[in-house]
């Protein structure tokens, strides 16, 4: 049996922050599986804090590279 994930689809917001901080093309570079896990993992965030926070991570990630979920990744 296959394991599916459910698509998590991105936020206006979201977007917004990738396009001003020039990391968009950096974002769609990365594996549909990683950008799906971005998008929930700060989606389910319940506190506007704790979405912020995770957004700059992820941000942080995109802009340094090399780095995803703060472990190493060789894209």
């Amino acid at each position: 049996m296959a394991l599916t994930r459910q698509i998590n689809s991105m936020p206006d917001w979201i977007r917004g922050e990738l396009v001003s901080c020039g990391l968009i093309e950096a974002y769609e570079a990365r594996p549909d599986y990683q950008r799906n896990d971005y998008l929930g993992w700060i989606s389910q965030a319940k506190l506007e804090t704790t979405r912020r926070k995770r957004l700059d991570q992820m941000l942080d990630e995109l802009e340094r590279g090399g780095v995803y979920m703060r472990m190493a990744w060789h894209g």
